[in-house]
């Protein structure tokens, strides 16, 4: 699984999935290819749509410290070039592949976690429910 370590303006550092927002006027399935070349060099095409989670995340526990709703769009991109590295002035550095056995003692992003069960499940629906935060999962 390729993770890429993620640094708040905190400071604090967390493990998350290749990916980011989308551009006004930019299709989702663009961006993922656009965010996985910025973010870690190398070049990618989408193989399938994996699914979607949205979470509400509260106020208290939101970085802007006001709530806000948080949709992934999660696809299976499969690595067709490039090469690996971090991010040249972003906030995610670090790319690297990890052995899906790992993921669990790793402090994560519940993205992370949602991606791979998605992943491994293939919902029909492309639904999964929302992974819990707490311990080394943050949102």
């Amino acid at each position: 699984m390729l993770l890429v370590r993620h640094i708040a303006e905190s400071g604090e550092t967390t493990w998350t999935l290749p990916g980011g927002g989308v551009d006004q006027g930019e299709d989702p399935f663009d961006a993922v290819t656009r965010e996985l070349a910025e973010e870690t060099g190398l070049t990618g095409v989408v193989e399938r749509l994996l699914g979607v989670d949205s979470r509400v995340i509260p106020a208290h526990e939101a970085h802007s410290g006001e709530e806000h709703q948080n949709i992934g769009i999660f696809y299976l991109v499969r690595v067709t070039g490039g090469r690996l590295r971090a991010e040249p002035s972003g906030a995610t550095v670090e790319p690297t592949w990890t052995p899906i056995s790992e993921v669990a003692y790793l402090r994560r992003s519940s993205l992370v976690d949602s991606g791979l069960a998605l992943a491994q499940t293939l919902p029909a629906t492309g639904h999964v429910t929302s992974t819990p935060v707490g311990g080394l999962i943050r949102h």
